[in-house]
């Protein structure tokens, strides 16, 4: 749905070396930030959206967090992470699936977390049913942290549209069943030395009633 494709996704990281995409960092350090702010509990259930090779996955295992779900559209990015990961790759449940349509658990997260996946749903439809999922994956009161490009953020990325949000235009696409808690603007540098603008809102689910755990 929107503009996710597991053969676009899979051909990224079948031809480009994970410190070569745009969106590489060593550390994400702004996502460490607020998960351990949200879930300081180590046993905290957390879904990485869109987690492809990422280092986030590594520094969550070694801040000692037990409970840890990546999902991605990529089998490439899956495979390759996991094998990164080494025995440490025993302890993640990774998840092969486009996030707006794959089966998840209803209420099995704490938090979920979604760093630049978001702004690819170009689509209303697709972005309404990314939004169902979250809300019928996460807990009763449960965290959600998402990233994506802002007002001045690239218009494309990998060769695809993106949506750019401000914090108000991103808290609004989720609705009023999650309260906005934090947000803020950051300056990404790709590898290539380019500016990013990136706007991130930590919001945490209201008490859900049926109509939204229901909601199909």
């Amino acid at each position: 749905m929107g503009n996710v494709s597991q053969e676009h996704w899979d051909r990224v990281y079948q031809t480009k070396q994970p410190t070569d995409v745009s969106w590489y960092r060593p550390h994400l350090e702004t996502s460490l930030s607020f998960i351990e702010k949200a879930v300081p509990n180590r046993a905290a259930a957390i879904i990485d959206v869109g987690g492809g090779e990422s280092t986030l996955v590594d520094d969550l295992v070694a801040r000692g967090y037990g409970d840890l779900s990546v999902l991605d559209i990529s089998t490439t990015a899956i495979v390759a992470t996991r094998a990164r990961l080494g025995a440490d790759g025993d302890r993640v449940h990774w998840i092969r699936g486009d996030a707006t349509e794959v089966q998840l658990p209803q209420a099995r997260y704490d938090l979920w977390h979604d760093r630049a996946v978001f702004h690819f749903l170009t689509d209303e439809a697709a972005r309404a049913a990314y939004v169902r999922q979250v809300a019928r994956s996460l807990r009763i009161g449960g965290h959600l942290i998402v990233g994506t490009f802002g007002p001045n953020g690239p218009l494309k990325c990998s060769g695809l549209d993106v949506v750019r949000y401000d914090a108000d235009a991103l808290h609004d696409a989720f609705g009023s069943r999650f309260d906005l808690i934090e947000h803020l603007e950051e300056v990404h540098h790709t590898p290539l030395g380019r500016e990013q603008q990136f706007v991130w809102c930590y919001c945490r689910v209201r008490l859900p009633g049926p109509s939204i755990l229901n909601a199909a």
